[in-house]
């Protein structure tokens, strides 16, 4: 090996979960992770950003698109515990960390699927709000798909709640109100902007 690489116990170290806690919204989670999910270490800024900014009520249905290892799913399920919260991902091993981060912190209104998008939630499944971290990087084929399955999937008056960096921010003003007729900038930070289309 290769002078400089990592010993065998710091591999064997890398492969244990990471584990932390955090205050999300005033409630505070353990969230058990791994390398090679999204932010690994600490809730990112833009999922942070994201739910200082979300507007939610006690019984509203909500889905995370692109879960990751559950933070926004969690913080939902937590505040809206009277409605089902829905979290997806195309990674089955972020799948597998949200489900197993639900059942450690007690949340037993949250249903996990393996998903493309919105393909595998079930089709009878309808949302108050729909929250998603956009990648940056999937192409606007992705994000449109997004926007039009949100839209199908939302009840009437639901809201559609993103952050992307600040890069993305005239396209997806652009093509919230192409798809829902309407944007609104939630809030705009130095790296990151929350926005939202209403289904009206």
């Amino acid at each position: 090996m290769s002078r400089g690489a990592p010993d065998a116990t710091t591999v064997a170290r890398w492969r244990e979960d990471v584990v932390f806690t955090e205050s999300v919204r005033g409630c505070e989670f353990t969230f058990h992770t791994t390398w090679g999910i999204f932010s690994p270490r600490s809730v990112d800024d833009g999922s942070r950003l994201l739910l200082d900014h979300l507007d939610i009520s006690s019984a509203d249905n909500c889905l995370d698109v692109g879960c990751g290892y559950g933070v926004l799913g969690m913080a939902m399920a937590k505040l809206a515990p009277q409605g089902r919260t829905v979290m997806v991902d195309k990674d089955f091993v972020a799948v597998d960390y949200a489900k197993a981060n639900c059942e450690r912190n007690g949340l037993s209104n949250t249903e996990v699927f393996l998903s493309n998008g919105f393909n595998q939630i079930p089709k009878e499944y309808k949302f108050d709000l729909i929250v998603s971290n956009l990648p940056a990087k999937v192409g606007n084929e992705q994000h449109y798909l997004y926007l039009f399955d949100a839209f199908e999937r939302l009840n009437p008056g639901g809201r559609f709640v993103v952050v992307t960096i600040n890069g993305l921010r005239d396209f997806i003003s652009r093509t919230f109100k192409e798809v829902f007729g309407n944007y609104d900038k939630l809030k705009q930070g130095k790296t990151y902007t929350v926005a939202q289309a209403i289904k009206q």
